[in-house]
């Protein structure tokens, strides 16, 4: 009978624990979550950090907290921490053996929050695509394109290929070449230097460049126009150039030849 009150007492005892212990797990990790959440919503608020990193600062201590919270409990209820490191350890090494592609994208991310070639909120060209980048994630990088489709790029891949970022520097220069025939090729220049300097976007400082850079054949001249604008305004200015251009050259006389083919028909 004491055996049994014993072996009821100890069940007790352990289940006690065991509510205990699911209690505080559930409360730790709301408590952890809403404090991430905070602190993540203060930090994105101040303007001189970086959002990116904010972000997966705040995801990685969030993890840590948890894990640590768990090997606490799993201390409380009488686990050897000891074994369970050794689990640990061994499932790390089967897993990472398994997953070698997955581990590739990890460390992709981690040199990408390093190096950062980009941050959020950026535009970029890489592996292929275009777009916006919306998140980088642990393992890949989350990319919204022009017309609004999302790439799901791996980190393995992108930190170790080549990546073009359009947003990095404040300028961007707009290249157009415009062929014309039949008349000044310095009147040409001077008419499109001019709707440069009417259109806002387009500084002046750096000025605009126009020179006549190629003759081509059967197309006329080429002329190469070089404009800088700021890189917010880079699209608008390359649609405005070209619309503005070509209404200045029908204004004055100026003949943008076409490819003609004449076909004869032999009986």
């Amino acid at each position: 009978m004491e055996a049994l009150k014993a072996t009821v007492a100890s069940w007790a005892t352990t289940g006690a624990k065991v509510i205990i212990a699911l209690i505080v797990l559930l409360i730790a990790f709301k408590i952890i979550n809403a404090l991430a959440r905070k602190v993540e919503k203060k930090l994105l608020a101040a303007e001189k950090l970086d959002k990116t990193l904010v972000k997966a600062l705040t995801n990685i201590i969030k993890i840590v907290l948890k894990v640590i919270v768990v090997i606490s409990l799993a201390g409380f209820l009488g686990i050897d921490t000891t074994g369970i490191a050794a689990l640990v350890a061994a499932l790390g090494v089967s897993v990472g053996l398994a997953v070698n592609g997955a581990l590739s994208n990890f460390a992709g991310g981690a040199l990408l929050l390093i190096t950062r070639p980009f941050k959020i909120g950026d535009y970029i060209s890489a592996q292929g695509y275009e777009g916006i980048v919306e998140d980088i994630r642990i393992v890949n990088t989350k990319l919204v394109t022009l017309d609004n489709k999302v790439v799901y790029l791996p980190n393995g891949a992108l930190s170790s290929g080549s990546i073009l970022n359009f947003s990095e520097k404040d300028l961007r220069r707009v290249d157009h070449v415009f062929s014309v025939g039949g008349n000044d090729p310095e009147k040409v220049k001077d008419i499109i230097l001019k709707v440069c300097g009417e259109c806002e976007n387009v500084l002046q400082d750096p000025a605009p460049f126009a020179r006549v850079s190629d003759y081509g054949a059967g197309n006329g001249v080429k002329v190469t126009l070089r404009a800088w604008t700021k890189t917010e305004t880079y699209w608008d200015v390359f649609f405005d150039l070209l619309e503005k251009i070509n209404a200045a050259f029908d204004e004055n006389g100026i003949v943008i030849p076409f490819n003609q083919l004449d076909v004869h028909v032999k009986n």
